[in-house]
């Protein structure tokens, strides 16, 4: 049995949702409750992160990367008893996301931000950025619930993931700083960004037959919108591409509306 700590709830086509780096499931919480309405949603913890256990690779597999994940969301999709789900992923979710579809383990996928459409500068500052947010939470953890109850602490400390930092409610900026600073799993999967091979037309080839859609924020300063979307546009040309006006790289709370359309009409591309 494949253990990871998850959020189910909702009834209908099941849709399992997929954090990034050194996040947690409730990040999706913005969306939860609309989609619950019209799916069987399952947002998990991947390992290491969340409330969910860290575990060493099966030899061949480095730890904490893309493939290493997709293992570990695959079996635990055995375990549920689910074939091809619904997947949508943020940021280093988005590339298990689209990993899964390419293995044939999804109807559907959503990558919100995907990671691996990158080139190597994008790559390094994906990495310096999210590892200055951890050191940051870490060095701060006293003081954490004071600044993050001010909207200018929540400006300051949350700006690089939000395009709306101010208007995040203080608990889920606290929980999520608080995931960020404790994931025993980011060192590794952080490591794996290094080897991470960017994704090629023959890797994505099998997502022809999924639907799949990209979506990214257009005030992204973790994966820059412009450059990494319009390179995602190239390899997967039949994908649905939207840009979210006015977002950051984890749009459910900016922009919650538009991410449950999104997600319900994956399918579709509606």
């Amino acid at each position: 049995m494949t253990s990871l700590v998850h959020h189910r709830s909702g009834s209908g086509a099941p849709l399992v949702l997929i954090h990034g780096l050194g996040s947690h499931w409730q990040v999706w919480s913005p969306v939860l409750d609309d989609l619950a309405r019209h799916r069987d949603v399952i947002a998990l913890d991947l390992p290491g992160f969340g409330d969910s256990p860290l575990w060493a690779p099966p030899a061949g597999r480095l730890p904490g990367s893309v493939p290493h994940l997709a293992d570990v969301v695959s079996a635990f999709l055995d375990d549920l008893g689910l074939d091809t789900p619904e997947i949508a992923g943020s940021s280093l979710g988005g590339g298990i996301a689209l990993e899964l579809g390419r293995r044939g383990r999804a109807r559907a996928v959503t990558a919100f931000a995907p990671v691996g459409f990158w080139r190597p500068p994008g790559r390094a500052w994906c990495s310096l950025v999210v590892g200055g947010g951890r050191s940051l939470a870490r060095a701060l953890a006293p003081l954490l619930p004071g600044v993050l109850a001010s909207p200018t602490g929540r400006t300051v400390f949350c700006a690089p993931f939000y395009g709306r930092p101010r208007t995040l409610p203080p608990p889920d900026a606290l929980a999520g700083a608080r995931a960020l600073a404790g994931a025993p799993g980011f060192p590794a999967a952080r490591a794996a960004f290094r080897r991470l091979t960017p994704w090629s037309p023959a890797a994505l080839a099998a997502l022809a037959a999924v639907p799949v859609t990209i979506a990214w924020g257009t005030r992204d300063a973790v994966l820059p919108y412009r450059a990494q979307s319009r390179r995602a546009r190239t390899l997967l040309p039949t994908a649905r591409h939207v840009p979210l006006r006015g977002c950051g790289h984890l749009p459910f709370a900016d922009d919650p509306a538009r991410c449950v359309d999104l997600l319900l009409t994956a399918r579709t591309g509606g």
